[in-house]
């Protein structure tokens, strides 16, 4: 079966110690979501090369486009680039390309064993050229080995982006004054009624908020939504819509 969509593999220690606040997963789901590519799974592992391995893995079975974020600097932790290496079943190579660009940029004291790390690549992989900065974004077979740091990480994301095709879905939102369990028969029967749209329920329990559920109906084209949150208007009571989006 062809694998479609994508999936991610946020990379770092301090993400799961609460040294750090993880920004970049939540971004790539948003920025997916607005180019329409499914985004499959969001996983988070410790800087360890078995937990990447695994997890890259996984990611490479279910998604045909993978994300890594962080661990592809110069430094003892990270382990990236070899990680997903060994979960490709390929050498560590050094990119002479890469290379290149970090001997024309750095004088003779910078030219460190760590710093010429920075060309470390899985074997295959290429360079996509980055707007705005030197450094380019690192990927192989799909695989696209992005930055921790989030300024970074956006830029390179949207290089990346420009380079794939999706197809965003049409999706409309109601709001509304009932409970759940109010709305729960008339969604139930427009959800049947049509499988083809997605619609989802999700209770709001603050109380200096306006609405109690909101209600999303999604589908790849826009007539399905229109239709479907007509049904669900109709088949509520007078007023419990409070508004749409």
């Amino acid at each position: 079966m062809e694998r479609t969509g994508a999936a991610a593999v946020i990379i770092g220690n301090e993400v799961l110690t609460a040294k750090v606040q993880d920004l970049n997963g939540p971004h790539l789901i948003k920025r997916l979501r607005e180019v329409g590519i499914p985004l499959l799974s969001v996983e988070t592992v410790l800087d360890d090369v078995d937990a990447i391995v695994d997890a890259v893995s996984r990611a490479r079975r279910k998604a045909r486009y993978v994300f890594t974020s962080g661990g592809i600097g110069p430094t003892h932790d990270d382990v990236t680039v070899r990680a997903v290496a060994m979960a490709m079943g390929r050498k560590v190579v050094r990119l002479q390309e890469m290379l290149d660009l970090i001997m024309s940029r750095a004088t003779e004291r910078q030219l460190t064993p760590e710093a010429l790390r920075l060309a470390d690549a899985p074997e295959g992989a290429v360079l996509l050229p980055q707007s705005g900065t030197w450094f380019p974004v690192l990927s192989v077979d799909d695989i696209f080995l992005l930055p921790g740091v989030p300024q970074l990480f956006r830029l390179q994301l949207e290089t990346v982006l420009a380079r794939l095709s999706g197809s965003p879905v049409a999706m409309s939102c109601l709001y509304l004054s009932l409970g759940e369990s109010d709305i729960a028969a008339v969604l139930d029967r427009v959800a049947l009624d049509m499988p083809h749209v997605a619609i989802g329920s999700y209770p709001e329990f603050d109380p200096a908020k306006d609405y109690r559920v909101k209600v999303t109906i999604e589908s790849a084209q826009r007539g399905p939504v229109d239709d479907a949150l007509e049904r669900i208007v109709t088949g509520l009571p007078e007023g419990a819509v409070v508004r749409r989006e």
